[in-house]
């Protein structure tokens, strides 16, 4: 689905498109269509449209529309930042809430009917875990508003053809990497518990 709808497709319509002799802007808003396809195929295969799809659907049209008013294909291009701009700010701003987005996110993929997602919901009430999530949180926040910001430059400042591919790449490649560290860290603090959890019960000198 990622491969033919959100990277392989977009790019291959755009290519054909201007070799057709379409202006850019037209070759963009109508390669722009299979992303926006991808999203209802999977909105009903799941029988209901999540937040993220939701999101990303809204920058497709707002790149449209600016594209489209502006004959500008540089303003298309930045539709990208939308949807990080808008996760990125919900999850700082969710830091403050009782669950941060990415501790919502984690159970919702998970299943909250689900034994996993039964048992990261019930560890929510040990602060270390309410902790991790919070940084973890933060680190995909900070990390979306730098992804948004590395794809406006390279919008301003390549061919609309470059800037195309990096902006279908660049947000698999933050994404990719925030995953893995969430994973590595997250692994970290579990090892942390468990230290405390056995130093707490005397089983290993303090220190060790």
């Amino acid at each position: 689905m990622i491969v033919v709808f959100d990277l392989g497709g977009p790019l291959l319509a755009y290519g054909l498109l201007r070799s057709a002799g379409m202006s850019a802007v037209a070759a963009l808003v109508i390669s722009g269509v299979l992303p926006a396809l991808g999203i209802a195929i999977g909105a009903l295969a799941d029988r209901r449209l999540d937040v993220i799809g939701v999101i990303v659907l809204a920058g497709i049209v707002v790149g449209t529309v600016l594209g489209l008013a502006g004959h500008n294909a540089r303003l298309y291009l930045l539709e990208g930042s939308v949807p990080s701009i808008v996760f990125a700010l919900g999850c700082l701003l969710s830091v403050r809430l009782r669950r941060p987005l990415i501790f919502r996110l984690a159970v919702e993929l998970l299943g909250p009917d689900t034994p996993k997602g039964r048992d990261v919901t019930a560890a929510w009430r040990y602060p270390g875990f309410r902790l991790a999530f919070r940084t973890i949180t933060v680190a995909w926040g900070v990390g979306y508003l730098v992804e948004a910001g590395v794809r406006g430059a390279i919008v301003e400042t390549t061919s609309t053809g470059i800037a195309l591919i990096c902006s279908k790449l660049v947000p698999y490649v933050f994404a990719v990497s925030l995953a893995v560290w969430t994973l590595v860290y997250g692994e970290h603090e579990k090892k942390k518990a468990e230290r405390r959890a056995i130093t707490g019960q005397g089983l290993v000198p303090p220190g060790r």
